[in-house]
């Protein structure tokens, strides 16, 4: 990784749980870098590679996406995302995150492909391919060909996001191929997603199947023949899925906390975020008992939420703030609990959900949608410990847990679903998938938008630096572009 983000990928890193061993010191010592040939080893590398991939998913694509999904609003009471809200982000905003996924992530994964242990080599290829959609999926085209050359190319073109997408398909079936080819060296504790041994690589097989449809169906109207061709050759291999959340853990201890959280403290605990009413109102009129784990309570017990982007306007009663679990609430006194909440590369229920989505559309040649679509609500209700009569109660009565017979209606319940489920830790997919499917259809445009025309956001910006510095920068986009799958 590039040293000037060396210090903060050593704050995300060392906060992962499974660093609270012995002998953890060897990745935190911030006066080692770990791209000198001395030190460069594999099991230095590794957390490096996740560190990274854990600030960008976890801190700054969480705020858009879970602003953008309208999980979330500007709190009236500050001012940190009025931009956001506004739909007037500066492309200078995604400077940071444009930086550390290729500065730091990508090229740590490069190194990590080099490895002579085919497992670290199935890593990584997964992990660039998972990086590369999170580009590519913000972004639109982004450089892929010319990327990572260092100072032989300064200037790199700039890919199509469908040949990006070519891309992610190929690193991901070889990164499945090489999970079982590998040696008895596994990773250890330096996996800070699975935390390494067999089990450990059995479950990055789980993940490179899931993410592997997940990609496919990303295209599912744009190009739903390719879709449902690669689905359909991923089914024909057998793949075993995610059965639970690929996720890296932090600690409550100075410097080692989630993202998100880490940079709610270092805005002196400003509590930017609140509940939005676009969100809440919808579990509300499903009686969703998530309700209360996903957002904080008042005195009085209650949730309260206020219209997205309605900052201006002081409200009556004070809204709530996202609950700590989350990671995005930013008080001292719930430090221990937002400080250690996980960031979620991929759900256990966004994996049964995407399976139902592919049952359900023919594409899939085995399991049943009623039980993948049942099974993705329970994963999420046990991710939170909701009780089990909690689950069967709202699965039997929620108007939005019910599925209907129809292609059309089951699309639209599952993908309202997952929505649910991805509240608090997968903002940007669910804002991703609703730019996919236009699900749930709850979303509203923001009380402070700047656009005109009830229009709302469809991209991120392309970074400053690569408009002022990069002279094969391919053309300002404006957020109201679509990406290319997004029909």
């Amino acid at each position: 990784m590039k040293l000037r983000y060396r210090n903060t990928m050593v704050a995300a890193l060392a906060g992962v749980s499974m660093l609270a061993t012995t002998g953890c010191k060897k990745f935190l010592d911030v006066n080692e870098n770990p791209n000198a040939p001395k030190t460069a080893t594999d099991n230095l590398i590794l957390p490096s590679t996740q560190a990274a991939i854990g600030m960008v998913v976890g801190n700054n694509l969480q705020i858009f996406g879970s602003i953008y999904a309208q999980y979330w609003t500007q709190n009236p009471t500050s001012s940190q995302y009025k931009t956001i809200e506004q739909y007037q982000s500066n492309p200078s905003t995604f400077d940071r995150m444009w930086g550390i996924m290729y500065n730091d992530a990508l090229q740590d994964i490069k190194l990590l492909e080099q490895s002579k242990n085919s497992s670290y080599v199935a890593i990584a290829l997964l992990e660039k391919a998972y990086v590369y959609q999170l580009l590519t999926d913000a972004f639109g085209d982004v450089p892929l060909k010319d990327a990572l050359q260092g100072t032989s190319v300064l200037a790199p073109r700039y890919d199509p996001q469908q040949e990006v997408y070519d891309s992610i398909f190929a690193w991901t079936k070889r990164g499945i191929a090489l999970t079982t080819v590998g040696t008895a060296n596994f990773p250890g504790n330096d996996d800070l997603v699975f935390g390494g041994g067999a089990a450990g690589m059995a479950n990055w097989k789980r993940f490179g199947n899931t993410f592997l449809l997940r990609a496919y169906l990303r295209l599912s109207e744009v190009d739903p023949n390719k879709a449902k061709a690669g689905i359909q050759a991923l089914y024909a291999t057998n793949p075993t899925f995610l059965t639970t959340d690929a996720k890296i853990s932090y600690l409550n201890v100075g410097g080692n906390q989630n993202p998100l959280y880490a940079e709610g403290v270092g805005l002196s605990r400003t509590q930017n975020v609140v509940a939005s009413s676009t969100a809440v109102n919808a579990y509300i009129a499903n009686n969703d008992p998530r309700l209360k784990v996903f957002y904080s309570t008042n005195a009085a017990g209650n949730v309260v939420a206020i219209p997205q982007g309605s900052f201006a306007t002081q409200p009556t009663v004070a809204p709530t703030t996202p609950a700590p679990i989350t990671g995005g609430r930013f008080a001292a006194a719930t430090g221990a609990t937002a400080a250690t909440a996980p960031v979620k590369l991929i759900s256990a229920a966004e994996s049964y959900f995407l399976q139902a989505e592919a049952v359900a559309r023919g594409w899939a040649t085995t399991g049943d949608v009623a039980q993948l679509f049942k099974a993705g609500i329970k994963a999420s209700f046990d991710a939170y410990a909701v009780p089990a009569a909690d689950y069967e109660t709202y699965v039997a009565t929620a108007p939005d847990a019910q599925l209907p017979a129809d292609l059309t209606g089951r699309i639209k319940a599952i993908i309202t679903q997952k929505y649910y489920a991805m509240n608090g830790t997968q903002g940007f997919e669910a804002w991703t998938e609703w730019r996919r499917t236009g699900y749930p259809n709850i979303l509203v445009v923001s009380k402070a938008s700047t656009l005109g025309n009830n229009e709302l956001p469809a991209r991120l910006l392309y970074p400053e630096t690569e408009i002022t510095r990069n002279q094969n920068f391919p053309g300002v986009k404006l957020i109201t572009d679509k990406v290319w799958w997004d029909k």
